[in-house]
Formats: C-alpha cells, structure tokens, sequence
C-alpha cells in the first residue's frame, strides 16, 4: 500500500497480485481454521447435527483433507449415518493412507455393516502390489519421485568434487541404486495417477438398496445391497450407475443410493 508523501519504486506488475493471493490465502486459511475450530465445539457438545452442517460447507466450498472428512465421519457415525461415516473415513484415508485413527475407526464403523463380502482370491504377489501402491497417496509418490530425483541431483554434483577413485565409484554405485528407486517410484506414482482416474469407488449411503440386473426400475432384481458397503462404480446411464462388488457380482443402482469416494 502506498503511503502519502513516499515515493516507491515502480514494481513489478506480478509482486502486488502475488502479495495480495497470498493474503488471500491467509485469510482464507483464517477462516477455515474458525470453521474447523467452531464445529470441533458443536462436537464436543453433542451438537452433531451442526458441526455437520459446517463441515459440510467447508467440503462443498472446495476444501479437502484428513481432518475435515475424518472429523466429518465421526459426527455422522454419532447421529447413525453408517454410510456417510464410513464415506468420510474412505475419503480421509485416500488422502492419508498410512493414518492410524482414520484406519481404526474405518475397521470400526465396518463391523457395523450388513452385508460380507468376500472378495475374489487373489495371487500373493498382487497383494503386495496392492499393498506397495495403496501405501501412499498420489502427493505421497509425488514427494518421493522428487526426493530421489534430488538426491540423483546432488550425487551427480559430488561426483566431479569426488578427490579419489574410491569415492568416485561409491558415488556411482550409489547413483545406479538412486536411478533404479526413482524409476520404481515414478512407476507407482504413474499407476497410483492412472487408478485414480479409472478405478472410482464409492460407498453405499441408502439403509438398503436393491440392485437391479439393467437401468431400469422394472428390470429383475439382483441382489440387495446395505449402506456402507463399498463398491466399484464402473458406468453410469442417466440416473442409474453400475456398480461392481469385490465379489465380482454387478449391477445397476439408482444414483442417490450411493455417493463417489
């Protein structure tokens, strides 16, 4: 801001809107922070109904991550929306897959279900697979492809002020090592990037639905399906989405029966 009688230098065009998004920013995190703050209170309180209320509006101004969706679950595990509770918890540990509480109450709010699935079998190998790629999130194998990616960076650098033959090849050797770990990161991150995009889960949030064998509503029923249970959604036709279970058994539900992780 200029000030009567000062003269400043003339600035770049660019720094004022930076300055000003960054406090936009700011305030923004300002209120989130109220936001986030005022509904831990209703919680606390037993209030329930309205600290959903206000993470909800959070939610639906854009804002994400593991406090808000696991918070979120909570408040409606404790009013008895087993589905959007467990919808919460699947969407906080999408973003942090390795959090403790967020798996612990996941486990929890699943033994109240109805339905057990058992999915198909699958090869050990596949499992940890599995396993390897779900460990992280997709910011999670973002950071480690640019960890590895700086310390190839800095080996390569050390490399030229290496003062003996010795220290040369311990460089290199360790370089190889680096090159092969970045190649297998940026491999999973690739994956972990083409998953999210093709393989959309979404959780059950009706008490009870009834799975049709087409998308329409005098079509053969299926099979009956109950909330909280988590499914694959594979297509989608104007009102009705298919789903698939990790039994391998598909068909169509209405649209408000179930909600996208």
């Amino acid at each position: 801001m200029r000030k009567a009688g000062i003269l400043i230098p003339s600035l770049n065009p660019a720094i004022p809107a930076i300055i000003f998004i960054l406090f936009f920013q700011s305030v923004l995190a300002n209120n989130v922070g109220d936001s986030m703050k005022q509904a831990g209170e209703f919680y606390r309180k037993g209030d329930f109904n309205n600290a959903i209320k206000i993470y909800e509006q959070l939610r639906n101004e854009g804002y994400q991550g593991t406090s808000l969706y696991f918070n979120l679950a909570n408040s409606y595990y404790r009013i008895g929306k087993l589905g959007y509770a467990i919808l919460n918890y699947e969407r906080s540990l999408k973003i942090s897959p390795t959090d403790e509480d967020v798996k612990h109450n996941l486990a929890f709010a699943n033994l109240s279900t109805v339905d057990r699935i058992q999915p198909l079998p699958t090869f050990f190998i596949f499992e940890w697979w599995e396993a390897l790629l779900t460990s992280l999130s997709v910011n999670g194998w973002t950071y480690s492809v640019f960890f590895f990616y700086l310390i190839l960076i800095f080996l390569f650098i050390f490399y030229f002020f290496a003062k003996t033959i010795s220290q040369q090849k311990l460089i290199l050797f360790s370089g190889l090592g680096t090159i092969i770990i970045l190649a297998v990161t940026l491999s999973l991150l690739i994956v972990k990037i083409n998953r999210e995009q093709t393989h959309i889960s979404g959780v059950v949030i009706e008490q009870s639905v009834t799975v049709k064998t087409s998308p329409d509503l005098q079509s053969t029923d299926a099979f009956v399906i109950h909330e909280g249970l988590k499914v694959t959604l594979e297509d989608k036709l104007d009102d009705w989405v298919k789903i698939k279970l990790a039994d391998g058994k598909v068909g169509w539900i209405e649209n408000d029966g179930v909600e996208k992780i």
